[in-house]
């Protein structure tokens, strides 16, 4: 079951979905509207291996930027980028979030791979964006993703407390796996 205004609303008063800083009018129809964070990460062309058993060096493979609220962050053609929220979001272990990209910016022709914010999970959302066939300019605390969220019929047995519980900006892969 979708969640509604009305029950996201209620959830958050109650203290049963956290979301900090929390601004009424994030909250829409079917869910909440995230505003974009100041830090991107654009992944770096290079012949060097990642290895996703063993550690690296992130800097090989990541170059991260932070930006003021005005300067903004050029998105270039077809790069990946990694991008975070204002917003740290803590479900419940009985709600699960889908994570899509505002219409508005799907119309730039910016994509971001399906991404599930699993029950339980507590922290900023860390995203990967695809670059349109333009450069496309993105600014810090622009309502950029909006966030689904699904009631599951039974709380999760397990819920989250994975590697990324608890994250703040852009979080690398945290390797090895």
């Amino acid at each position: 079951m979708i969640l509604s205004d009305a029950d996201i609303k209620l959830m958050i008063s109650r203290g049963r979905l956290r979301v900090e800083p929390f601004d009424p009018s994030i909250v829409r129809e079917n869910g909440l509207d995230l505003r974009l964070g100041s830090t991107f990460c654009r992944l770096r062309e290079t012949a060097r291996v990642l290895d996703t058993r063993r550690p690296y060096d992130p800097r090989e493979f990541y170059e991260c930027v932070t930006v003021g609220d005005g300067d903004g962050y050029v998105v270039e053609p077809r790069a990946l980028v990694l991008a975070h929220t204002v917003e740290r979001v803590c479900l419940p272990d009985d709600v699960v979030g889908l994570v899509n990209l505002r219409s508005t910016f799907a119309r730039t022709g910016i994509y971001i791979p399906p991404t599930v914010v699993d029950a339980g999970f507590c922290g900023q959302l860390t995203v990967e964006l695809v670059g349109s066939s333009f450069p496309v300019k993105l600014y810090p605390g622009q309502r950029f993703l909006h966030l689904v969220l699904v009631k599951t019929v039974t709380p999760a047995e397990r819920p989250y407390r994975g590697r990324y519980q608890g994250q703040t900006g852009v979080t690398l892969p945290r390797l090895p796996v």
